[in-house]
């Protein structure tokens, strides 16, 4: 059975963090292995507390995984700290782990910073020559770039700049066309528009749940385009099925 490994932070209401990828990387048949970086006071509504894991003790995590279970790719949510940045870049390095991908948190879907300053520069510096595939939405496309983003154009321009880091294949996400939604592939090449249904409401970690599904796509053999649809296709399905169970946004059926 093909594993995937998510670098992430905890999330109580199992919608986002490394709850939420682990059932998606079960929804697509691979097994999931999860080493949390912070844990998080939240509900739907929004965030209240993180908790940073001490590097000593994410080390630890780490390191004794992967000294027993190679994953056959790895997907990193929310990082927090330089710290965390520093040490998944050097154990991704150290035991040539492949299939990287990248959601480049920065706020959650409430709008509460997730990261330390500084944190989102350095998984761009360090992290993202080592990717196969990056996932930042508009917000942090747009800053990690300096690039305002207002329409299709502009988004063509950030991933432009985002392949020029170094990193994999670029997908800027949360782009919107007339009833639909749009998020723009680019390979480097050649610019490819991944179209869902527009759907009403707020949806709690779909960004999460669109890169944990692209990561276990990646295990399983699957080409980054063919990955990308495949898990654009899986979280329009998911929102079309979602549920409310507390006072705030929908939660993701997956």
């Amino acid at each position: 059975m093909k594993s995937v490994l998510t670098i992430a932070g905890s999330d109580p209401t199992g919608g986002a963090g490394l709850q939420a990828d682990l059932k998606v990387f079960r929804a697509f048949g691979v097994h999931g292995l999860s080493v949390p970086v912070a844990l998080t006071a939240q509900n739907t509504s929004g965030v209240g507390r993180i908790l940073a894991v001490e590097r000593d003790f994410f080390l630890a995590q780490i390191d004794l995984l992967l000294d027993d279970i190679t994953p056959d790719a790895v997907k990193t949510g929310m990082l927090y700290s330089k710290k965390i940045v520093e040490v998944v870049g050097d154990r991704i390095r150290k035991n040539s782990l492949n299939n990287l991908v990248i959601d480049p948190v920065t706020v959650s879907s409430s709008g509460t910073s997730l990261v330390e300053e500084d944190t989102l520069d350095l998984i761009r510096d360090v992290l993202f020559p080592l990717s196969k595939v990056i996932t930042p939405n508009i917000y942090e496309a747009s800053v990690l770039t300096g690039v305002h983003i207002e329409d299709e154009k502009d988004m063509e321009k950030a991933a432009i700049r985002l392949k020029e880091t170094g990193s994999g294949v670029v997908i800027i996400t949360g782009g919107h066309l007339e009833r639909l939604t749009m998020d723009l592939y680019f390979d480097g090449n050649i610019f490819h528009k991944l179209e869902g249904s527009k759907i009403n409401g707020e949806h709690h970690g779909t960004g999460c749940v669109f890169s944990a599904a692209i990561a276990a796509c990646l295990s399983l053999g699957h080409t980054p385009l063919d990955a990308a649809k495949k898990a654009k296709e899986f979280v329009t399905e998911a929102i079309k099925k979602s549920y409310h169970m507390g006072k705030g946004m929908g939660l993701l059926n997956v």
